[in-house]
């Protein structure tokens, strides 16, 4: 016994033991990594399915909220237009109650002039001749103009 006890306490025998004993560690080390890894593969695999699911089912919410986030936004725009519009017409009616401006609008637009005025039509003399020119299509039957418009139509698309 003395041989097997002096194998027993041997550097040798020691450094084996202690190689086999880290070696085995080692192999229960990785054995529960893997175990650990294939456990988080697992998970990780949940958890990608459960965010799938998550955004599949709110797609298309979040469509439709985006969509009528830019419907209402238009309608903001043509509610201020239509304000702006309003604003406008008001001026434009207070402006017409306003005798000066009424005045002022009748004589430009309609050319009139206040007793002892003397008033002024400037006319285009190319507007005369065209005037005559057409006076020619009044003698002409109706039917005869419209296939003179028709043919300077054709003619100014070519």
């Amino acid at each position: 016994m003395a041989v097997k006890d002096r194998d027993r306490f041997s550097t040798a025998t020691r450094l084996r033991v202690l190689g086999e004993q880290t070696a085995a560690r080692v192999y229960r080390s990785q054995t529960r990594r893997q175990a650990r890894r294939s456990r988080l593969t697992g998970r990780a695999a949940l958890l990608a399915l459960v965010l799938c699911s998550l955004i599949v089912a709110l797609a298309y919410p979040m469509r439709q909220y985006v969509s009528q986030r830019a419907e209402i936004a238009d309608l903001e725009r043509e509610r201020q237009a239509a304000e702006d519009r309003v604003e406008r017409l008001r001026d434009l009616k207070a402006r017409w109650q306003d005798d000066a401006y009424a005045e002022q609008q009748i004589r430009l637009r309609l050319h009139y002039v206040l007793p002892g005025e003397t008033g002024f039509v400037m006319t285009d003399p190319d507007a005369a001749r065209r005037a005559r020119a057409d006076q020619g299509a009044a003698d002409r039957p109706w039917y005869s103009n419209v296939w003179d418009g028709v043919d300077k139509a054709d003619a100014s698309n070519r």
